[in-house]
């Protein structure tokens, strides 16, 4: 008689062969939250800066002796007085931060013997967590350090008026605002108070939303499309739009909720604002930069974000995962960042 999968008997022959696996997680899917690379904007918007210690200092040359004209004119039988450069130091100090996610080897044992996937290799879905909360980390500092207001030597208020007094600008979900002849005034004031034009324009999301569809921008992009391919306002075509290298939307989100409480989804960087920068694509010594992400490999093996393996207590009968990240989010140039908060 053929087994008969609705008896005890039958259900067990079937396990046994391998042809009946219950409670078993699907192998090709899973319910996993993880966002995109490209949502998240801390490194896309300034350099990281490798360094071999915790704590140091930096060098900070400044730019009204840099910036002015000492040539003189040699008197006869003389010469004239050595030009100074005035320089001060300035101090990074990367603190560690930790993550550690576990593995129940009994309930592992469990899994693995119903010839189930053992929870998508859980080794490999911590690791990746880890790193992925490291994405969300990352950005939530650079939010708290860079993308507010107070931190930089020049920010401005949008309003709704179409007079807005000093420190404001019209909102750019207004449609008298022309945005791009805004952005183009503060990157020339910015160039002759620096001698620096501003390459970096990190966005809310909000703001990019209002921007593809602002009559300013639509107006330049329209003769760029057909019926087949219409014209589409990307970040890229804003960067060409604003003249800067890159345009860097913020589009990662984060629970900010404590655990245990109701889910609290929010962007992680203000929707409703913009930075305007100058930054470096790499460390430099002879260009200043907005800000850089000084980052500390705190075990010495270059690994800024290294991720471990260990076994838990005799007992215990676990394994963990732990990551490590050592970084601190500096503003090394005041003058090379403009905020811009209530922009729509």
């Amino acid at each position: 008689m053929a087994n008969n999968r609705n008896t005890t008997a039958g259900i067990q022959s079937e396990i046994a062969k391998g042809i009946f696996r219950p409670h078993t997680a699907l192998t090709n899917m899973a319910l996993a939250y993880y966002q995109a690379d490209g949502n998240y904007f801390a490194k896309s918007m300034f350099p990281v800066c490798p360094v071999n210690l915790s704590s140091d200092n930096y060098y900070v040359f400044d730019k009204e002796d840099l910036l002015r004209d000492s040539w003189q004119r040699k008197p006869a039988y003389g010469k004239v007085s050595p030009t100074v450069v005035s320089e001060h130091t300035e101090t990074y100090n990367c603190k560690v931060d930790q993550m550690i996610m576990g593995i129940d080897q009994i309930r592992q044992t469990d899994l693995t013997r119903r010839q189930g996937p053992s929870v998508m290799q859980p080794k490999q879905q911590r690791t990746k967590t880890i790193a992925e909360q490291a994405n969300i980390h990352q950005d939530r500092l650079f939010a708290e350090n860079y993308f507010k207001a107070g931190v930089w030597a020049n920010e401005k208020a949008g309003v709704d008026s179409t007079a807005p007094a000093s420190g404001q600008f019209i909102k750019f979900s207004n449609a008298n605002s022309d945005p791009i002849a805004f952005v183009d005034a503060e990157k020339t004031e910015m160039n002759q108070q620096t001698g620096r034009m501003p390459n970096r324009l990190g966005l809310g999301i909000n703001v990019f939303n209002k921007l593809k569809i602002h009559p300013a921008i639509l107006e330049r992009v329209k003769y760029g499309g057909s019926t087949a391919n219409p014209a589409s306002v990307t970040a890229n075509v804003l960067a060409q739009l604003f003249g800067v290298e890159k345009v860097v939307v913020l589009k990662s989100i984060m629970n900010k909720a404590e655990t245990g409480a109701g889910e609290d989804m929010q962007y992680i960087g203000d929707p409703d604002a913009f930075l305007l920068a100058y930054a470096t694509n790499a460390p430099s010594i002879e260009e200043p930069s907005a800000g850089y992400i000084f980052s500390w490999d705190m075990l010495g093996n270059g690994q800024i974000l290294p991720i471990l393996n260990y076994l838990g207590e005799q007992g215990t009968h676990t394994e963990y995962i732990e990551g490590l990240m050592a970084a601190d989010m500096k503003i090394t140039s005041a003058d090379l960042g403009r905020f811009y908060r209530e922009v729509v």
